[in-house]
């Protein structure tokens, strides 16, 4: 159950903090208050699509958080405990940031959740029909989906049992078509594989080659220059114009000198200790230069080696090692391409094993549903029964189409999509007499709400849904259609908490707690509150929806009247 909201820099809702508590809560307000907003922000606190445009002008981030409380039994306990989610006092508070540049923080109780975590919790939350969710029942395709839902413990094992076949099924089909229709396109890759395969087992390639090169490569690269260096430091010490002849000279002069005259005796040690000292130097480099191994003609091959794999590269994989992946893949598309025929007797058997296993599943699934809408069509009629719509007939058809190239049940070829061999239509006839005919055809607007309202109803009791809410359920209804949805409402919050946004006086008599939306302007700012209405508040309220615009005594009178009405006829349920 849905405690407390707290909303701040949404839309056009600056700060709101809501309590709830049990039974039937209504909001209502003028059109264009922001009552649907409210929904939105619900909506995306349970994990719903966020966009930055929600952001409140001028402000950075959008807050929403929710309190939730359940039962100490509750089903989402167990899905909490396995995303590590500490849990006291039976209580939940969710909390989603959206800022400005479209990033959204989520977090339940503390602890950072990704969006696909917290749309797994919401549904044992909160179930929410949106204002236009009635006209899905316009969509055929879309019933299987609404009896599904509807189905017992049986259904989802029969369905995800279906699903792996049909998976299976699927790729070995379109495996055998490939190999029979497209032959010429067939010749033509197994050409160019060929070619590939022919380049990558020429090359001749180790695994982590590549790596070992180039490690190999780095070292005889750094050799070559130091190699290079060391020679021409010797050179240009030892070899011709050498520095070392020069110095000699030099002393050689210095000596023939000194019989004239000892005043150079000094400078001439100096020399003669520096030609000693270059002629060590120069063994010194020689020395060093002859422990570095270099070998250039290594080098060479290396970096040749290289171009070729770097060559292969570009074309089939990162590295050697994907390399040799691609070319043991497409060896064995090149086998199972020159094996064609012996391919096309496999795939036929396994096709034609797997399509029986199938069959049966298929058959199974569609029994479970054929029970499964008998069971839901008297349970919406029930329902129906309290919405005005007593004599309604409603059906749900079960039917398989005919296909020549679909799965053989028992005989029979029929069409088998990935939910199965069935299409599911729901019928009904609004009036006695009436033929039954598809409700996508014949419902009006207001027939659709209450069909919806039903079906929503059935729905939370086989899911367990602790909180409902419902965006205008009661579109295109009035009179006693109106009053059999309020009065709908009220029942089914008599079990499970009810959030309804409505536009009807009748509905909005039967509220436990009713807030009124309201939106503030002034030149500066546009601003949406929400307030908890007293007796009297809630009176002119009601006056307002009966007769618009003018609040007179009259519709103030009328007001008091529904509510006295609404207040008996709580009392009877209850009572």
């Amino acid at each position: 159950m849905l405690l407390e909201l707290n909303i701040r820099n949404f839309a056009v809702i600056k700060e709101v903090s809501i309590s709830f508590g049990r039974g039937l809560t209504i909001l209502t307000g003028e059109t264009g208050a922001g009552k649907s907003i409210l929904i939105d922000a619900i909506s995306m606190l349970l994990g719903g699509r966020g966009s930055s445009e929600y952001v409140r002008y001028g402000c950075k981030k959008a807050e929403i958080e929710g309190l939730f409380e359940f039962e100490a039994d509750a089903p989402v306990l167990g899905m909490l405990k396995e995303m590590g989610i500490d849990v006291e006092d039976n209580t939940l508070i969710i909390r989603r940031e959206l800022a400005s540049t479209g990033k959204t923080v989520c977090r339940v109780n503390g602890r950072l959740v990704t969006l696909s975590m917290l749309r797994e919790v919401a549904p044992w939350l909160i179930n929410i029909h949106g204002q236009h969710e009635h006209q899905s029942l316009m969509q055929g395709e879309r019933h299987i989906d609404w009896l599904d839902a509807f189905g017992d413990e049986r259904i989802v094992p029969a369905f995800r049992e279906f699903s792996k076949l049909y998976a299976q099924y699927q790729q070995l089909r379109s495996e055998l078509d490939y190999i029979s229709t497209n032959e010429r396109e067939m010749v033509q890759r197994m050409d160019m594989l060929r070619f590939q395969l022919q380049e990558i087992v020429s090359a001749n390639l180790k695994p982590g080659e590549d790596e070992e090169l180039m490690k190999e490569k780095k070292k005889l690269s750094g050799g070559e220059k130091l190699v290079y260096s060391l020679e021409d430091a010797y050179r240009s010490l030892i070899g011709e114009q050498r520095g070392i002849d020069w110095v000699g000279n030099a002393v050689s002069h210095l000596e023939t000198i000194l019989e004239y005259d000892e005043e150079l005796r000094e400078t001439h040690q100096m020399l003669e200790s520096a030609f000693y000292q270059i002629e060590e130097a120069a063994r010194l480099i020689r020395a060093y230069r002859d422990t570095i191994e270099f070998d250039p003609e290594r080098l060479t091959q290396i970096e040749s080696r290289l171009d070729e794999i770097n060559r292969l590269k570009r074309k089939y994989g990162l590295s050697v090692d994907e390399i040799l992946e691609y070319g043991a893949s497409i060896e064995d598309e090149l086998d199972s391409m020159e094996n064609r025929e012996t391919r096309i007797e496999e795939l036929q058997k396994k096709l034609k094993e797997v399509a029986l296993d199938l069959a049966v599943e298929a058959q199974e699934l569609s029994q479970i549903r054929k029970q499964i809408a008998e069971k839901l069509a008297v349970a919406i009629e029930q329902e129906l029964k309290d919405l005005h719509m007593s004599r309604a007939q409603f059906k749900i058809a079960v039917r398989q189409q005919e296909d020549e190239r679909g799965l053989d049940v028992n005989g029979n070829r029929f069409r088998v999509t990935s939910k199965g061999i069935d299409t599911v239509e729901f019928l009904i006839a609004p009036n006695p007499g009436e033929p039954l005919r598809p409700v996508s055809k014949i419902a009006s607007g207001g027939e659709l709400s209450r069909i919806m309202l039903a079906m929503k109803t059935i729905l939370a009791d086989a899911e367990s849904t602790d909180t409902m809410i419902f965006d205008e359920v009661d579109t295109g209804v009035s009179g006693r259609a109106a009053q059999a949805i309020a009065e709908k409402l009220m029942r089914v919050s008599r079990k499970r908490q009810v959030l309804s946004i409505t536009h009807l006086p009748q509905v909005a008599s039967m509220a436990d707690t009713h807030l009124r939306i309201e939106k503030h302007m002034n030149e500066k700012e546009t601003e949406t509150k929400v307030n908890p209405l007293s007796y009297e508040e809630r009176v002119v309220e009601l006056a307002r929806m009966l007769g618009g615009a003018q609040v007179t005594e009259t519709t103030k009178d009328n007001a008091r009247e529904m509510l006295a009405q609404a207040e008996e006829v709580k009392q009877e349920l209850e009572g």
